[in-house]
């Protein structure tokens, strides 16, 4: 179980209101500030280059820090400055050529959705939404009646930006692997609040980030991807750190993940991140998702209570994100009278999330995202704000 007492004192933040947006950049605990202004400070007394060379124990150490809480090989990781530029990277590095097909979930993102069909109307490929189950997830017997051998890849995102539902990973990737299709796991909603282990998910290619659930910096990110699939891919935003000049005509690309990163990066903040990973492990993961998972749902029972709070989150299987609307109020309305009540949510709209929310009619939700550090008492205490808005 998650010390609630122990986490509340190593989160400055979280006794300034009610925060509810670990969903997009959480509050870090002490152990991650002073990591990363701890650096920042030896850069400005030795220079940005001195101070990375005395951290590249710790620097090379977090390769296996990050294969541990990601479920892969220290080999199979990479950094990057977000979750953005890992998916990217990697989508970028996928062969595609005309009449190939991209087959998506209907609550894909839009950081995702617009690179896919932008290179898809280049090359003459095809971008397809898997339908729904009734609950919301991918529908894994729609996705197989639309698999063959065209498909190239499958684009999966495990919990979406705007609700709690948590998609079938393994049974998606399962699937598609019958079929030679790889799978790009979009997991920036998911590392740091559930269990993802890529050796147990199947999926080729995991991307994420360190600002949301992880408790890590802004400007982090990493990315997986497994040995066996790295041959197949051909990354195209590469240089120094990605390989080698060895003569004035030739290079050679490095054989493992870091293909995929770049030389230039925040020595800090690839710190902190690995601070955030640290923290997380420690605390262990299980015990994370169970507590998330519980805010989660005491924030959603009290909500459905409140006259006029409709709460929309999918999913049989569900986890930290709580999705809602206010009768008689725009989100954005919602977020600005909640902040003024020191509670701290976010607004996501149709343009995140097209297919999902055009099909559901939904222009915009509330989105409220508890992390393990906030209070049964500060749920009850948001609770009680969101009622007040109807007086």
């Amino acid at each position: 179980m998650i010390d609630l007492a122990a986490v509340r004192a190593d989160t400055p933040g979280c006794r300034r209101g009610v925060f509810l947006d670990s969903a997009g950049s959480s509050l870090p605990p002490v152990q991650v500030l002073d990591e990363v202004v701890g650096h920042l400070r030896r850069e400005a007394e030795v220079g940005g280059y001195v101070a990375h060379d005395e951290r590249l124990p710790d620097l090379e150490a977090g390769y296996g820090l990050m294969a541990s809480l990601l479920g892969c090989e220290p080999d199979e990781v990479a950094f990057t400055d977000s979750a953005t530029r890992s998916w990217l990277a990697a989508f970028d590095a996928v062969p595609l050529t005309a009449g190939d097909r991209v087959l998506v979930t209907e609550v894909e993102y839009a950081g995702n959705a617009i690179p896919l069909l932008r290179r898809a109307a280049e090359v003459g490929a095809t971008v397809e939404p898997v339908p729904s189950t009734p609950a919301g997830e991918i529908d894994v017997a729609a996705l197989r009646e639309m698999l063959d051998e065209r498909v190239a890849l499958v684009s999966l995102v495990h919990v979406p930006t705007n609700g709690g539902l948590v998609n079938p990973v393994a049974e998606v990737a399962e699937a598609a692997h019958e079929v030679g299709a790889l799978v790009l796991l979009d997991a920036c909603q998911s590392v740091g609040q559930l269990p993802v282990l890529a050796s147990e998910l199947g999926a080729d290619i995991v991307s994420g980030t360190g600002r949301k659930w992880l408790r890590g910096p802004r400007g982090t990110g990493f990315l997986v991807v497994r040995r066996p699939v790295l041959e197949r891919l051909r990354p195209r935003q590469v240089d120094l750190r990605s390989g080698t000049w060895i003569s004035p005509d030739s290079y050679e690309l490095r054989a493992d993940a870091r293909v995929f990163e770049l030389w230039e990066s925040s020595t800090a903040d690839r710190l902190g991140l690995l601070a955030a990973a640290r923290y997380a492990l420690d605390l262990g993961v299980d015990a994370i998702a169970d507590a998330v998972l519980a805010r989660a749902e005491h924030l959603r029972a009290g909500l459905a209570e409140v006259p006029g709070v409709e709460v929309h989150d999918l999913g049989t299987n569900r986890c930290g994100i709580v999705s809602f609307t206010v009768a008689d109020r725009e989100p954005e309305q919602v977020r600005a009278e909640l902040a003024a009540r020191d509670v701290t949510v976010t607004v996501t709209g149709v343009g995140s999330t097209q297919y999902d929310m055009t099909r559901r009619g939904l222009p915009e939700v509330v989105r409220a995202s508890p992390h393990y550090f906030t209070s049964p008492d500060q749920l009850d205490e948001a609770v009680a704000a969101v009622a007040a808005l109807k007086r």
